[in-house]
């Protein structure tokens, strides 16, 4: 396999998030995120680790992109930290926020870098939540005015966008299990959280169309690939609910089929927030998916699961290969999700926007020899291959992550990067994998 069996066009590259890695959280005229005010909090991340300063990306971005290019990379999606921009989400612009992302916008240019920006990357102003955050259908004004600003301000040079990353896996980690920020719990802050979600992803695309036409508008959504426990009737079902809840949710009110009630009646509630032509308001034509796909879930009937009856085997519990995540080491996901996502004909084309792995690297003589990332990276790449060459109309790659960095909840221990990170001193070591990802791509 080499990256030419792909087409001369296919576009490779890496990706970061602003809360997970540019530190300097209080500082430059910045406000504080939900993150921010969440990793403050005791025992709420792993270690008591918080996003203090991280890979300190803002005073670090130009070595960093100096790394990049050594490793011949030529597209770099990274994220807009809303409140560097906005501190409270709304009123009051920051001079030095914008003056930022100019400079890390401007050197991405200068070094032959093209720039892949996502809008919301889970740092939502901490003034915002205050005022209902999500749950708040007032998110909606303000979202406007953020989005606007944001391509009004770098849309001259930056032509490829995402709206949201992952929109399942903040308002249900952060507004229905209390796991992430802003730590909600209940089905009474997750449904308004998902439809406001939900109408703030397509009023996005909207929003950067009107300003840059020529632009190229996407959104992600994180897929996992769902099998049943057994071939029983009641596994296949909860294989199914699980699917619609975590595969589905987001992505068919986007392509105008609603949300996947049929199969989540509990979901039927969520009516209670529509407005008129809210339906309609929920579907956009995006000129791209974001996929982002690490693993396989295996799912079973559960009774005692309120709303869904299922629940997920989880990972150590089925005697298969782990990540750090605790994750199932499983690569194939990546072929079957895309080959799930070919069976939407109204999706224009796909990128992967996240793949990766998580393991425990360790530094020694100062070499990082990551054998298992490489495996997974290599196993990832040839199932998108297959798909492909199957028809699947995906046309980008984008590795999580560049750079070691605060993985939410889990703190530091796990490490996805390509490049290391020492915590203490901020050195930076490419790791083999990040030498095999170069020769790779300069194939």
């Amino acid at each position: 396999m080499k990256n030419i069996d792909f087409g001369n066009n296919f576009t490779w590259g890496a990706a970061i998030s602003a809360s997970q890695t540019e530190g300097a959280y209080n500082s430059y005229g910045k406000g504080m995120s939900i993150w921010d005010d969440f990793s403050s909090k005791k025992w709420k991340i792993k270690n008591r680790d918080n996003n203090k300063t991280a890979c300190d990306f803002y005073h670090n971005y130009n070595e960093d992109l100096l790394l990049a290019k050594h490793l011949n990379i030529k597209h770099f999606r990274f994220s807009i930290s809303w409140p560097r921009l906005m501190p409270d989400g709304i009123g009051a612009i920051n001079s030095e926020g914008i003056d930022f992302y100019n400079k890390v916008i401007d050197r991405c240019l200068e070094l032959d870098i093209t720039p892949w920006i996502t809008i919301y990357h889970w740092d939502l102003p901490l003034f915002l939540e205050k005022i209902g955050g999500w749950t708040n259908r007032e998110i909606l004004i303000y979202f406007f005015d953020y989005v606007k600003l944001c391509a009004t301000k770098f849309g001259d040079r930056v032509k490829h966008w995402m709206v949201l990353n992952e929109p399942m896996a903040f308002t249900g980690a952060g507004y229905f299990l209390g796991v992430h920020a802003p730590g909600r719990r209940g089905l009474s802050n997750f449904l308004p959280a998902l439809h406001h979600a939900a109408l703030c992803q397509s009023i996005g695309g909207r929003i950067i169309k009107e300003v840059r036409p020529d632009a190229e508008v996407g959104t992600t959504f994180s897929f996992s690939h769902i099998e049943p426990k057994s071939q029983k009737e009641k596994d296949i079902l909860a294989a199914k609910k699980i699917d619609a809840l975590l595969n589905r949710t987001f992505l068919e009110p986007t392509l105008g089929l609603g949300y996947p009630i049929k199969e989540l009646p509990f979901l039927r509630k969520i009516e209670k927030y529509f407005l008129p032509r809210d339906e309609e308001k929920l579907k956009f034509q995006f000129d791209f998916i974001g996929a982002q796909v690490y693993t396989r879930e295996i799912a079973r009937r559960s009774p005692f699961i309120p709303y869904i009856n299922a629940n997920i085997v989880p990972a150590v519990k089925r005697n298969v290969d782990l990540t750090a995540m605790k994750w199932e080491n499983y690569p194939n996901a990546l072929y079957h999700t895309l080959k799930f996502l070919s069976t939407y004909k109204d999706i224009k084309k796909i990128y992967v926007t996240e793949n990766g792995a998580a393991f425990p690297d360790e530094l020694i003589n100062g070499q990082i020899n990551d054998t298992k990332r490489i495996e997974y990276l290599q196993k990832s790449i040839a199932g998108m291959l297959k798909a492909k060459n199957e028809g699947v109309n995906v046309q980008g790659y984008f590795l999580w992550s560049l750079l070691d960095n605060f993985e939410w909840a889990e703190g530091y221990h796990p490490r996805f990067g390509i490049i290391h990170i020492d915590y203490e001193t901020q050195k930076r070591t490419i790791k083999q994998s990040g030498n095999w990802y170069r020769d790779f791509i300069e194939e």
